[in-house]
């Protein structure tokens, strides 16, 4: 076969062959240049570790030190040439170096691995991605308070199975999403607080003969310790892991919540309007105003679980300590990452901008015979009737109300003594929307006062 034709087996971008292959599938710059800062922060750490403990010069770290600061300005500054043919982030970086500083780059990489190095600065890109989620979280969950308090006391529709199910507060659902994005908010501080142990100065996997200081090097990259055990250092992905599950369960709330906006923003519901900072028109029918904000994050769960997924897959099956197969460990997370951030400074903005419709919510809340619960109740405690029987004379009281075309508080009642002759005229006490609201008083419930008592919590959980 002439080389020719085994060119063209490779096809167009792999014209020239086995060696443009393995450079492509070997090269990770074209991604974990994102990793620049982290790696020249973990360099920059190392090299002054080195220089206390005498393993290379003051001058020599110096002169490191300094030159990265250069490589920074210039990665930053968009000046910077990487090159796939140094593969990665940090033979980029030091190539670079070399460049500037001359001789004294070379020791640079003494005692360390790209191993340890490559694990450093994963972990401390994805601490960064925890504390920018910690505050996407925080900013959303203010925004969902401030809305709560607005509305603490405005009735609305409470639904199961998307049926009207029982009356409840804008405040109190508000709540709900507080509650919800309050337990991604512990998940994500939990998993920072794991992931803060450095590898550096594992080295390759086994740790390094050199007299190196592996608590300095922790504390100046503000981590808590050094992770205990080399071959682990290099080998844990948990951190990313850990991040993408609490991604995940965090995407999932705010699918969920994107899911509730796009349908009471509907003309059908008409509970809430969206700004229209956060909806667009439609191309060809002009009274349209589409939630495509809501509608995008519903779909991000779907890259950041499979983000999830995907790194899983990568994991399963690695023996200790490194294999080439985690370099494969980055883009799901970058991506999951953007996406998540992406997701909820949309979410947030949508939230602080929505003005719900109050009185197409008190409409809602009094349809579909919402306070049917509260008449059966009210059997119960007023009448000592067991609640089975209860339930059965309210569903027959349901039963007449459908056939008259009316809802429960417009029976007579003569009406209802109809159906059972002991009901007094004290029942049309519990069967309004608001009394059945403010009724509702046991901690967690939907009365205003108990809204206005889990509004004041978060508040001050929030400062």
């Amino acid at each position: 076969m002439t080389d020719t034709s085994a060119n063209q087996m490779w096809g167009g971008r792999f014209a020239a062959g086995p060696d443009a292959i393995m450079e492509a599938i070997n090269a990770s710059i074209g991604f974990d240049r994102r990793m620049a800062a982290q790696d020249i922060a973990g360099s920059r750490a190392h090299a002054a570790m080195l220089a206390a403990t005498g393993i290379v010069s003051d001058s020599d770290a110096e002169a490191m030190r300094e030159g990265l600061l250069t490589v920074l300005s210039e990665i930053e500054g968009g000046s910077f040439a990487f090159s796939t043919a140094l593969e990665d982030i940090h033979m980029n970086v030091e190539a670079r170096l070399k460049e500037i500083i001359g001789e004294p780059a070379g020791r640079l990489h003494t005692g360390r691995s790209r191993n340890d190095q490559v694990a450093t600065d994963f972990r401390l890109w994805v601490r960064d991605q925890a504390d920018a989620a910690i505050d996407g979280l925080q900013a959303l969950m203010t925004a969902l308070v401030a809305q709560a308090e607005q509305g603490a006391d405005w009735v609305m529709p409470g639904f199961t199975h998307l049926q009207t199910a029982q009356p409840v507060t804008w405040g109190h659902h508000m709540m709900a999403y507080v509650e919800m994005f309050g337990r991604d908010l512990s998940r994500f501080r939990d998993a920072r607080a794991r992931m803060n142990e450095s590898p550096l100065g594992a080295a390759a996997l086994a740790g390094t003969s050199f007299p190196i200081d592996r608590e300095m090097t922790a504390r100046a990259l503000g981590f808590d310790r050094p992770m205990a055990n080399s071959l682990d250092a290099v080998s844990d992905r948990d951190f990313a892991l850990e991040f993408l599950g609490a991604a995940t369960i965090c995407a999932i709330h705010l699918s969920r919540m994107a899911e509730e906006l796009v349908i009471w923003s509907s003309a059908q519901f008409r509970f809430v309007v969206l700004s229209d900072r956060f909806s667009t028109g439609s191309s060809i029918m002009p009274q349209k105003k589409n939630p495509d904000a809501a509608e995008l994050i519903r779909a991000k769960i779907g890259r950041i679980f499979g983000a999830n997924v995907a790194l899983t897959m990568v994991m399963k099956g690695l023996p200790l300590a490194y294999s080439k197969d985690m370099q494969e460990d980055k883009e799901q997370v970058f991506d999951a990452a953007d996406n998540l951030m992406l997701a909820l400074a949309a979410m947030t903005g949508m939230v602080s901008d929505m003005a719900a419709n109050r009185e197409a919510l008190e409409a809602a809340a009094g349809s579909g015979f919402s306070t049917a619960t509260d008449l059966a109740d009210w059997l119960v405690r007023t009448l000592d009737m067991p609640f089975r029987e209860a339930h059965h004379v309210t569903g027959s009281l349901v039963a007449l109300a459908e056939r008259k075309g009316c809802d429960l508080p417009d029976l007579t009642l003569a009406d209802m003594q109809g159906v059972h002759a002991a009901i007094t005229d004290d029942v049309f006490g519990v069967l309004g929307v608001h009394n059945s609201v403010a009724s509702r008083t046991s901690y967690g419930g939907t009365a205003p006062e108990r809204v206005r008592e889990q509004i004041l919590r978060w508040k001050d959980v929030l400062k």
